[in-house]
């Protein structure tokens, strides 16, 4: 963490990434499978998931799909404290230390973009409390990666390894210290599960770098996974209301439904366009989890919904400013916008902690598009939640 707080030389992130990849695959690929096992020991030992809520659930059904059944949930919650939560047991922290602590595994599934405490305090609870044997969730899930992988930015570490060419060649793209130190610290936290490398958020707006980038007064801001315009909301805030227009894309019918509602109290609604639409690689249909909630997503899901490429949908505009929140299908919605990028190089605010490889691919992508931007890397939430890809043309650069 010291390291990231000062920022990093690009010869110093150089030579920290020959360190990160000393290991090599095959070594790392060995970890994955022994890592949980050696951490565990006796697989009779009784099983103990710490955080009943959504991380905790879903690892729950992983588990079973083996033939693996916890004794217990501990939570936080005292709501929870002596009920079944999927018809698991769920325990106070104090109460399943007293009856499990001194030889059962407490595995950690608490993990969550709301959280406002890291890893290490949750081990130190447990800790505290006689558990003897506590292990954070990375190791598990990469012993069963087939049922519990990928899952936002965790993944086996090896595949990492597979593609250092690209990892290195992104390393050389970052335009200040902080972004690179940000780089290595989400490289160091993909490769080893260290939640200890992983900086405290930045203090800015999320999506708006206003020491890196003014907003101008003729911004036409596009958001893409606009939600119940929470984004929007920032942006005309962050703008002082002063700007050309907004459009925002959103698929959930719910959260939509919260949009519009929302975007209604605006003083300068006749300015903002909605759309209830996913946005992608090219126009279409796609299925949907709409879960009414920030986690909706492309895929998975029963519900069909409408899809476009921001090239078709704003062929009449001429973008300033793009955001992109889309729960892992950033990747698609920037080649959708590849005339957009091409042509007008817009800021791209574009989220890059869905998925492992996003904090290589997002940038090599824009990179492949449009050789004017610089591009910086910054987190929002603790742990990896909301970081933030941002490539800024280099004319729109706040000047010192």
């Amino acid at each position: 963490m010291a390291v990231a707080a000062m920022g990093l030389s690009a010869k110093e992130l150089t030579a920290a990434l020959e360190g990160l990849f000393a290991e090599g695959e095959a070594a790392a690929c060995a970890r994955e499978r022994s890592a949980f096992d050696l951490s565990a020991g006796s697989s009779a030992k009784p099983l103990v998931l710490f955080g009943a809520g959504q991380l905790g659930r879903m690892t729950l059904a992983g588990l079973r799909k083996v033939g693996i059944e916890p004794v217990a949930f501990a939570d936080n919650n005292p709501r929870l404290w002596n009920t079944r939560v999927e018809g698991v047991e769920t325990l106070s922290p104090a109460e399943a230390a007293a009856r499990y602590g001194a030889q059962g595994n407490f595995v950690i599934t608490i993990w969550g973009g709301a959280g406002t405490d890291r890893m290490a305090q949750r081990e130190a609870t447990l800790r505290s409390l006689g558990c003897q044997n506590v292990i954070p969730f990375q190791s598990l899930f990469w012993k069963h990666a087939e049922l519990l992988l990928p899952h936002y930015g965790v993944d086996l570490p090896h595949k990492v390894h597979q593609q250092r060419d690209e990892v290195e060649e992104v390393s050389h793209l970052w335009s200040d210290d902080a972004s690179r130190a940000e780089y290595l610290a989400q490289l160091q936290w993909r490769l080893f599960g260290d939640f200890s490398a992983l900086p405290d958020p930045v203090a800015h707006a999320t999506y708006f770098p206003l020491d890196l980038c003014p907003l101008g007064d003729q911004e036409v801001f596009v958001d893409c996974g606009a939600y119940d315009g929470d984004t929007i909301r920032s942006f005309v805030d962050q703008s002082r209301n002063s700007f050309k227009h907004i459009y925002g894309f959103e698929p959930d019918p719910g959260n939509f439904a919260k949009l519009r509602e929302s975007i209604s109290l605006l003083p300068r609604r006749d300015a903002i366009s909605l759309r209830c639409a996913a946005v992608g690689a090219s126009a279409g249909t796609v299925t949907f989890s709409a879960n009414g909630d920030q986690a909706s997503h492309i895929g998975g899901g029963e519900l069909v919904v409408d899809c476009v490429s921001l090239d078709e949908a704003l062929s009449d505009s001429e973008p300033t400013y793009i955001k992109m929140d889309i729960e892992g299908a950033e990747l698609d919605a920037l080649n959708g916008a590849r005339g957009i990028i091409e042509r007008h190089s817009p800021v791209l605010a574009i989220c890059s902690y869905h998925l492992q490889n996003h904090l290589w691919k997002v940038p090599l992508l824009i990179r492949s598009m449009s050789d004017q931007y610089s591009f910086y890397l910054r987190p929002h939430f603790l742990e990896g939640w909301d970081l933030v890809t941002y490539a800024i043309p280099k004319r729109r650069l706040r000047q010192p």
